[in-house]
């Protein structure tokens, strides 16, 4: 646990920003991280990751991952063809966005493409089925690295029963 402040103490624990293959439920991008903590500034470390080696047509996320910065990152310079993230209204009531492709999302978005997104959801369950949801190390860079490990461990299983 951390101090945050005189005689406070903040409870964190260990988060991991994983991209998801939706159909193969291979984890293709993967950057561990402390929580509580917000979600959309580890989208691009874990995005690169995943654009590296395969062509992403279309990235779903959910509201934490609204702004942005992360919709021109996929569109612009990872060439993804579609960015479906859920708009996050953050308390403005009715009024539209002032930004372009969260203003697109607001205008027309595509309920149908982002229903897919309980295939990443799947395979984080299968994830945490096959190798539980507790880890074992106890400090912070020792967790980040289990993490990690149990990202490769997952792929490799998939890869082997698909083998």
């Amino acid at each position: 646990m951390r101090r945050g402040g005189e005689g406070h103490r903040q409870r964190v624990w260990p988060k991991l920003t994983a991209v998801v293959h939706a159909h193969s439920h291979l984890i293709l991008g993967a950057v561990p991280g402390a929580g509580p903590s917000q979600d959309s500034p580890d989208v691009t470390p874990a995005m690169r990751q995943a654009a590296a080696p395969i062509r992403i047509d279309t990235a779903l996320g959910d509201a934490g991952y609204d702004a942005e910065h992360n919709h021109r990152l996929c569109r612009e310079y990872l060439g993804v063809r579609q960015a479906v993230v859920r708009l996050n209204r953050r308390n403005t009531g009715c009024r539209w966005p002032k930004t372009p492709y969260r203003r697109a999302m607001r205008h027309r978005f595509p309920k149908t493409t982002y229903n897919q997104r309980w295939h990443a959801e799947s395979g984080f369950s299968q994830h945490k089925r096959r190798l539980g949801s507790a880890l074992t190390a106890r400090g912070d860079a020792s967790q980040a690295r289990e993490l990690v490990l149990r990202v490769l461990i997952h792929n490799l299983m998939l890869l082997a029963g698909a083998a």
